[in-house]
């Protein structure tokens, strides 16, 4: 799969610690092998972005992304209730 980046999403990773940036690391590398990986907790999303996905970084963190055949974008990374609250 090939991902491109929106700016919403660089935004985001940008105000992420170190650790968290790290933990993104660990987890693309299983997310690009199988999207479905049980680790990242892949589900889709409802309400504001409905037809989307997310998968989980951390607890709380998490990456919401749409998938477009063989290409996905990562759309916005952030923690839980300011993706869905």
């Amino acid at each position: 799969m090939r991902i491109k980046l929106h700016r919403d999403y660089v935004k985001g990773f940008n105000r992420l610690k170190a650790s968290e940036k790290e933990k993104f690391r660990q987890r693309r590398g299983p997310f690009l092998l199988d999207e479905f990986n049980l680790v990242l907790n892949n589900h889709p999303v409802r309400g504001k972005y409905q037809g989307f996905r997310s998968f989980n970084l951390t607890g709380d963190l998490r990456v919401i992304y749409k998938r477009n055949g063989m290409n996905g974008i990562f759309v916005v990374i952030d923690i839980h209730s300011n993706l869905y609250g």
